[in-house]
């Protein structure tokens, strides 16, 4: 009996491959082990990345925050303070935003937490 094997089903699964490293450079779009390996490094690296980029979003928030309060005259870490002593439930995110595109609704804020 001669050996089955599933040429069809083999072929897919690596043209699927091949088709997501289109673009990768050198040997690593067209041969199929390169490709491979790339493709699952890439991923790891997605993976890994994906949670690094929320870090580093929230340091960034922290910064432009920090430097809005030094020109209202107060501290970051005495800023937070204050606004969970006061109850005010705005998020990181939120500060940052004001802090940049609203800077009068910020001085708001910190007028209303140093009271």
């Amino acid at each position: 009996m001669p050996r089955s094997v599933n040429a069809v089903a083999s072929r897919q699964r690596r043209k699927k491959i091949l088709n997501r490293t289109k673009g990768y450079w050198g040997r690593g779009k067209n041969v199929w082990t390169v490709a491979k390996n790339k493709w699952e490094k890439g991923q790891t690296y997605a993976f890994r990345d994906r949670k690094v980029k929320k870090r580093e979003f929230r340091a960034l928030w922290i910064n432009r925050i920090n430097a809005a309060c030094r020109q209202n005259e107060i501290s970051y870490s005495v800023f937070m303070g204050l606004l969970h002593k006061n109850n005010i439930e705005l998020n990181r995110k939120v500060l940052a935003d004001f802090a940049m595109n609203h800077p009068e609704i910020f001085t708001a804020i910190v007028k209303t937490v140093k009271k």
